[in-house]
């Protein structure tokens, strides 16, 4: 008797641990990035790079993050973004930069790379914040760097809150990349308005 029922436990405890360890699909998402289209190129225009966005640690990987009360984070295991926020975030960048026209040349910097200034920048926020009521914080610090001073010309700093209206994750993934979509187009702004009145 006492075998049997040994193997029962063990049988009975093996599916609960099946059951536990059942897998959760993973949910991928990203941002609306524009369509590409022919930007119009300005002959006398700069060369602008636009170079590495860095992000601290818990930013680096894919999963959605948020925050809760003063000082708890976490992250989602099962929504991820498809690629690495502050990749999103330079890509976007430099999209936005070309589709002004302004910029003889927008590209992404790298070492053969001949640009007359590089952006840089570094992604503090990017998350879902839990409060009374929820909403998405952005917040990237942005440094414009002239190449052949080394000097550092100009360097903002941008925060922005934005509601979300409902609470499924797709709400907080669309609040995310409208306030993403908006930091972008008014660092981008700032930069053209930069550079043309140093002419």
């Amino acid at each position: 008797m006492k075998p049997s029922i040994r193997a029962n436990g063990l049988a009975t405890i093996c599916l609960l641990f099946a059951a536990c360890g059942a897998e959760h699909p993973v949910h991928y998402y990203t941002i609306n990035y524009p369509a590409t289209a022919a930007s119009a190129m300005n002959a006398e225009g700069v060369v602008l790079l636009v170079g590495r966005i860095a992000a601290p640690e818990g930013l680096e990987d894919s999963r959605i993050r948020y925050r809760s009360g003063s000082n708890e984070v976490g992250a989602y295991e099962y929504h991820r973004w498809s690629e690495r926020p502050a990749t999103m975030v330079r890509d976007l960048l430099i999209q936005k930069l070309r589709a002004s026209g302004k910029f003889r040349q927008v590209q992404e910097s790298s070492s053969a790379a001949a640009g007359g200034y590089l952006i840089r920048g570094k992604l503090f926020d990017f998350s879902e914040i839990d409060r009374p009521g929820m909403l998405t914080r952005v917040s990237l610090q942005l440094d414009l760097l002239d190449r052949k001073t080394g000097l550092v010309l100009w360097d903002r700093q941008y925060n922005r809150d934005e509601p979300v209206n409902g609470h499924a994750m797709n709400d907080v993934v669309s609040s995310l990349d409208h306030n993403l979509q908006q930091v972008i187009a008014d660092s981008a702004s700032d930069i053209e308005s930069f550079l043309s009145n140093r002419k």
